[in-house]
């Protein structure tokens, strides 16, 4: 099961209501954060969850309102007495603007790993999540995620039995796990079926609509959508400043196919962003309007003859 919590939805400025732009998601106890702006602490805080389990923070750009939560959340993290390392992933200069930011907050009792991103994609597996992060197009450089839970394929006990495997290996194989035994190497493939779906997850924030985007968010459980504009007369600023109007957000979910989704990285002037959504649904049902502490709990896909696990 992996939770998915939109810490923040507001674009440029926070409003009394609105923080600015943040996700969190939660795995078999590590959590996940995509950008940090201000109010993600306090959003945290508001969620009943913790800053202890974060362990890996994504950006996807350097826009104050994509980081400027940063320093804060740092000092907070530290004065928890956390030891343990936390891995940062971010475009080209991420080491550098994370310690200019980090002049306020300069003594901190963990490490922290820099994974600067230099290509059009990269992909990276940490703590059971599959992080793919691609390029997308603003005015800046800036990158979309999708986070993935891999599904191994079901244990057939009667494939192990047959090969006699010893029950002690049973459980390392389950786990995809490569056994060395005195008599020779049990690998997953000789008692695991093929691969069962997975979770997916994919989040995009200031962009303009390009394919890749629906591309990556092809059948994903929840897509995560910039939605900066509502109002239909604002397409031209969204083309000027490199952003999406809902419109544009709902023609990507209608290509990619999503179970779900959600929009976000809304405009201060969008005060009430569900009051636009009507033409948005004519192109995409399942289209929603994302808010401040909004969370889904996404489980693995029922099997035939099995319960979720």
């Amino acid at each position: 099961m992996l939770d998915v919590c939109l810490l923040g939805t507001g674009g440029m400025m926070p409003l009394p209501r609105r923080r600015l732009t943040s996700l969190l998601t939660r795995y078999n106890g590590s959590s996940l954060l995509i950008d940090c702006g201000e109010g993600t602490q306090v959003a945290v805080k508001e969620r009943g969850w913790t800053f202890k389990p974060i362990d890996t923070i994504c950006f996807t750009h350097y826009h104050a309102d994509h980081i400027s939560g940063l320093p804060g959340l740092l000092l907070t993290m530290g004065n928890a007495d956390r030891r343990e390392p936390l891995t940062m992933i971010g475009p080209k200069g991420l080491e550098r603007v994370v310690n200019a930011l980090r002049v306020i907050c300069p003594e901190l009792p963990f490490p922290i790993r820099f994974l600067e991103i230099t290509e059009p994609e990269m992909k990276v597996e940490l703590n059971g999540y599959q992080i793919t992060a691609f390029r997308v197009q603003h005015n800046v450089i800036c990158y979309g995620y999708t986070i993935e839970i891999p599904r191994k394929g079901k244990f057939d006990v009667e494939r192990a039995k047959a090969q006699q495997i010893p029950v002690r290996y049973w459980n390392p194989l389950q786990k995809g796990e490569t056994v060395e035994t005195p008599d020779g190497i049990l690998t997953p493939d000789m008692v695991l079926g093929p691969d069962r779906k997975g979770i997916k997850v994919t989040y995009c924030t200031d962009t303009r609509p390009v394919e890749r985007i629906a591309e990556h968010a092809a059948d994903s459980d929840l897509f995560i959508c910039e939605g900066m504009y509502g109002e239909p007369e604002k397409a031209d600023k969204a083309k000027e400043y490199r952003h999406m109007t809902f419109m544009e957000a709902a023609q990507l979910g209608k290509k990619a196919q999503p179970k779900a989704m959600w929009l976000t990285h809304f405009s201060p002037s969008l005060v009430h962003p569900e009051q636009y959504l009507a033409d948005a649904q004519k192109i995409f049902p399942k289209i929603e309007a994302g808010k401040d502490g909004k969370t889904v709990e996404l489980k693995f896909e029922e099997q035939e003859g099995e319960n979720n696990e």
